[in-house]
């Protein structure tokens, strides 16, 4: 078998694809509007100072750089022209036999015009801006005079209390109460106030109740408020307000919502509420068989019924199944195997549910740290983040406590 593959997406789905048709007959062509692979699960850890970026986020080109069969070209792509099967890349278009579409999601402000006030965590650009407001809120807080207004930019808010939000919280907790405690001489972090706002009922809503009570528990033990059934009405600079309730902070953070890329424009198809575009039991394209979409972008459903996680696991599963079909190792259709869900909450506390089987406290802990360290990519990073999280570990210290002009 032979003919052209492009894979638009360099995230875990597009890469798995790509590294399963590596050194194969194909002729594979990989499109992503950045140079390099970001390990999105520790993105928090760049946001609060644990890791550089240059920790979670390796080269695409150094990735692949040993199958010939395979061509990496920095393009951001704005079309789809499915009749000429060619991928549009502004002035620029990339021919096609096969094509996967592996774009994952963007932050979603349910269309409020937040995203200035409120930066959330998609990119490294994304988690140094953060890392950026973290840090200089609290040196703006050693200048003040006024005891109030100090307060206020020690006060830390996330919305949103998903995996993402819960993780934000503990890291930031522990990076005010316990890392940079004596560093200052006016600014007394150690009272930093870390508050996470949800509008459901209970954090960590797709896991179970009894896993979701111990991450509440986790969170409080380090210091945060916990705000459940709490929806945000607006949110300005510093200034977040729950109806009447106004919380002045020194950092707002968005982690309540994501939506899928814009493929299913790209391809003149509906999607659904969440933008992911509508795929078959083999991860096709409604019709078109040569044309697939895999990860956080399509709308995939598990055994239960219910649309599957925008997670990594699942990206990496689609992935290999969909260079499996183009391979033409298999026709069965795609299943998920759920190998189940992990959320750490500081630095000796994680849930983590596989099965039947409910892991807490520390043994999930260890279990979240094998885990993400197995998946990073590269052997350099997996050495570097394991250093840094022994030591951060041992002697609470955080290596990446810097302000500079390009964060």
């Amino acid at each position: 078998m032979s003919g052209k593959v492009v894979i638009v997406g360099a995230g875990f789905a597009g890469l798995t694809v790509a590294k399963k048709l590596g050194n194969s007959s194909f002729e594979v062509t990989i499109l992503d509007r950045s140079n390099h692979h970001l390990f999105q699960p520790l993105l928090y850890q760049v946001a609060t100072a644990m890791l550089s970026p240059a920790d979670i986020a390796v080269p695409v080109r150094h990735v692949l750089s040993q199958y010939m069969n395979i061509n990496v070209k920095m393009l951001e792509v704005t079309g789809v022209d499915i009749l000429g099967k060619r991928v549009l890349c502004g002035g620029e278009s990339e021919s096609f036999d096969t094509l996967v579409i592996a774009t994952g999601a963007q932050n979603f402000y349910f269309g409020n015009p937040w995203e200035k006030v409120a930066p959330s965590l998609k990119t490294l650009d994304d988690a140094r801006a953060i890392r950026k407001r973290i840090l200089t809120a609290m040196e703006r807080a050693e200048l003040e005079k006024n005891s109030s207004r100090r307060a206020e930019l020690l006060t830390f808010v996330i919305i949103g209390g998903g995996p993402t939000g819960v993780e934000m919280a503990g890291a930031i907790a522990e990076l005010t109460h316990q890392t940079v405690v004596g560093d200052f001489r006016v600014a007394e972090a150690e009272r930093a106030r870390v508050v996470i706002i949800e509008a459901g009922d209970r954090l960590l809503s797709t896991f179970s109740e009894e896993s979701s009570r111990e991450a509440q528990r986790a969170l409080e033990h380090l210091g945060v408020e916990v705000r459940v059934k709490a929806r945000v009405s607006d949110i300005s600079e510093g200034v977040v307000r729950l109806g009447d309730e106004v919380i002045a902070a020194g950092a707002v953070i968005w982690a309540a919502g994501v939506r899928a890329t814009p493929a299913a424009a790209w391809l003149g198809v509906p999607a659904d509420r969440a933008g992911r575009v509508v795929v078959d039991a083999h991860l096709n394209l409604a019709g078109q068989k040569s044309i697939y979409v895999v990860g956080d972008v399509a709308a995939v459903t598990g055994s239960d019924g219910k649309p599957l996680p925008g997670v990594a696991p699942v990206a990496m599963q689609e992935g290999r199944y969909v260079a499996r079909r183009i391979l033409g190792e298999t026709t069965e259709p795609f299943r998920y195997r759920d190998k189940g869900s992990l959320a750490t909450i500081g630095r000796r506390a994680a849930v983590a549910e596989m099965g039947s089987l409910k892991l807490r406290g520390f043994i999930a802990w260890v279990t979240w740290t094998v885990v993400h360290i197995y998946y990073l990519i590269g052997f350099r990073n997996r050495v570097v983040v394991l250093m840094e999280w022994a030591w951060a570990y041992f002697t609470r210290q955080r290596g990446a406590r810097l302000i500079s002009p390009e964060t």
